[in-house]
């Protein structure tokens, strides 16, 4: 990582500390590199055709700024700012380059409200399975992660209620033209330390879906000592049922992880997906980890894309 770039982080930091009585801020990130291979195999009409190919890439490298600092009694304030970089070439990149996470907020008895660009509620509540470093497993909310307003109240005997509104003007793009508020609704309740059950569902008024129809989804996550297993479903009406299952189990500095991925559109595509991966923690701030994917989708007998893949990858965290 250039050295200008982490002085340009703690100058920033300096100068959010001077400015704002009593706030601490941290400069915080990670690099990440990998190398990956994949060999895919398409038949259309019955005539099939193969390709492969390698790649060494940046694996989403980020760094940032976080802080907070009291109000008054009870109530506090906070902040995060995050930005991408790309590690792997530097002829390639432009130093900081897209904007990952950036928001402002306030935090007490009452619980949090946070307004901004970050991961919606419905997402952490629902895309539980979303384990894997290089190869992500995804969900079928679309509001988006931008122009959001959101909140999740205290826990009630272990019930989290959490709920945000995306502000969508005439000339916002995610708008499609049109003035619009999606939404994201989410209740997870933790029957114990070990169990958590989450309900969400998710407007996609103004997202990727074009027919507009509500995503709902809910997982289940159980912890059994060294194991955790989850699982989650969605369903999109008159589009695609989704369903994942994640096993990882924690062996000292190591981790291994399995997880079996379907989904069912209605067009009559059938995709299914399995994913692997071990992971060894060389320090609290560095692990190396191994994954590997098979995915096949198929419509029919003469039309499929069957693909296989593997990555290595390194991250240091700081």
């Amino acid at each position: 990582m250039k050295k200008t770039l982490i002085a340009s982080a703690i100058a920033a930091a300096s100068v959010v500390s001077a400015n704002a009585a009593a706030a601490e801020a941290t400069v915080y990130g990670n690099v990440q590199l990998a190398t990956s291979y994949a060999d895919v195999e398409t038949t259309v009409g019955g005539v099939s055709s193969k390709a492969h190919g390698y790649e060494f890439a940046d694996n989403g490298s980020t760094i940032g700024l976080k802080g907070s600092h009291e109000i008054a009694p009870g109530l506090e304030g906070f902040f995060k700012a995050e930005l991408e970089f790309d590690a792997d070439d530097k002829s390639s990149s432009d130093g900081l380059g897209s904007l990952d996470e950036a928001y402002v907020g306030l935090k007490g008895d009452f619980g949090k409200v946070w307004a901004g660009s970050d991961d919606t509620v419905y997402e952490d509540a629902i895309n539980i399975n979303d384990y894997f470093e290089f190869y992500g497993v995804s969900d079928l909310g679309g509001t988006g992660e931008g122009d959001m307003i959101q909140y999740s109240s205290p826990s009630f005997g272990g019930l989290v209620l959490s709920g945000g509104v995306q502000i969508n003007g005439e000339g916002d793009s995610k708008g499609k033209g049109d003035a619009n508020l999606p939404y994201v609704l989410t209740a997870a309740y933790s029957l114990s330390e070990d169990t958590t059950v989450a309900l969400g569902v998710d407007s996609n008024d103004g997202g990727a879906s074009a027919d507009n129809e509500n995503a709902y989804g809910i997982s289940v996550s159980q912890s059994l000592d060294a194991l955790t297993v989850s699982a989650a479903f969605e369903t999109v009406k008159d589009s695609v049922d989704k369903a994942s299952l994640l096993g990882v189990y924690s062996m000292g500095a190591n981790n291994f992880a399995l997880a079996y991925e379907f989904a069912d559109f209605d067009d009559d595509t059938e995709v299914n997906r399995v994913l692997a991966q071990a992971l060894h923690n060389l320090s609290d701030n560095m692990y190396v980890y191994v994954e590997g994917e098979w995915a096949d989708a198929e419509v029919d007998s003469d039309n499929s894309v069957e693909g296989t893949g593997v990555a290595l990858g390194a991250t240091y965290v700081f």
